[in-house]
């Protein structure tokens, strides 16, 4: 078994530890009202995540995804309130807006060789920015229905489970079978581990790394899609924090945030968590600044395991 699959073993068992708990401890947790609500909640981060697990894979990191979701959540909300899209022209606006920030990402990371933790902290305020100037200062209300397909009301559901959750399932299965057997998606561990060897060994990196970067700015697009499709209004607020949720959810699935190592699956159970935690916050009655400091503790415990295990692997 490997570091990784291990590590998923552990989530599995942490959550099943915690769902009894809540199912015991609490008279909602198992209403399908409540387990269609985490589902619906945690369906954007898992979408997210599919693509930060394999920039994270590469030794790099986006802390901007949540200041682009407001860009598109604001750009796609404006346009299907004043232009009327239809359903599939609202997505590909969305999907493009967010490979455009994410193209930018990837192209500064690669050829600005500086870390990717500074240019995304860059770009974290300029999209930011740029979605406040859209805003004008008042948020987008008076949003139709078109996506409501993607949210997570009665309209999003198919035997109750949200589409929005079903979409994630199936991109995390495809970059789970594309990140382990296709030969590109292996050059991304390659150069997580060694970019200069992987260089060296004829993987044209700088693709490979503005590439993984646009193709989390695409998903970031289908993520705001489905967040606009679970409500009418589009706060000046929108994506605050989530780039917290979603890098929980990649480095608690054991994705080293040093590179090299890391799975899809784990990302899938580490969004699962952090989505038991707020709705136990909720029910439990707690104070919701405890949601960001539990994540914020799971966080540290990981990247210290992950610490531990590579000074271990050093030493040998």
């Amino acid at each position: 078994m490997s570091k990784t699959e291990g590590q998923e073993v552990v989530l599995i068992a942490v959550l099943a530890v915690l769902w009894l708990a809540l199912g015991f401890g609490t008279d909602t947790f198992f209403a399908a009202s409540n387990l269609q609500n985490i589902l619906a909640t945690v369906a954007p981060v898992t979408i997210i995540g599919v693509g930060m697990t394999a920039v994270i894979v590469t030794a790099g990191i986006d802390v901007s995804v949540g200041s682009a979701l407001a860009v598109v959540m604001v750009v796609v909300a404006q346009m299907l309130r004043d232009s009327e899209l239809a359903l599939i022209p609202a997505i590909l606006l969305g999907l493009a807006v967010g490979g455009v920030l994410g193209a930018i990402n990837g192209m500064l990371v690669a050829y600005g060789r500086v870390h990717a933790i500074i240019i995304t902290f860059g770009t974290l305020n300029l999209f930011r920015f740029i979605a406040l100037q859209i805003f004008d200062g008042k948020e987008v209300a008076g949003v139709p229905d078109t996506l409501e397909f993607l949210g997570g009301g009665a309209e999003g559901r198919s035997f109750g489970i949200p589409h929005a959750w079903l979409l994630a399932i199936l991109l995390a299965a495809g970059m789970w079978y594309y990140m382990r057997h296709a030969p590109t998606g292996r050059h991304l561990y390659a150069i997580g581990g060694n970019a200069p060897a992987a260089r060296l060994a004829g993987i044209r990196v700088s693709r490979r790394l503005v590439g993984v970067y646009t193709v989390t700015g695409v998903l970031v697009g289908l993520a705001a899609c489905c967040v606009i499709g679970g409500g009418g209004l589009v706060a000046q607020s929108a994506g605050t924090g989530l780039e917290l949720q979603v890098i929980a959810a990649v480095v608690i699935g054991g994705t080293s945030i040093l590179g090299g190592r890391g799975s899809v699956l784990g990302t899938v159970l580490g969004a699962l968590l952090v989505g038991t935690v707020t709705s136990a916050v909720t029910l439990l009655g707690w104070r919701s600044e405890l949601t960001a400091l539990f994540i914020g503790v799971f966080i540290l415990l990981a990247v210290g395991a992950d610490l531990v295990r590579e000074r271990r692997r050093r030493r040998r």
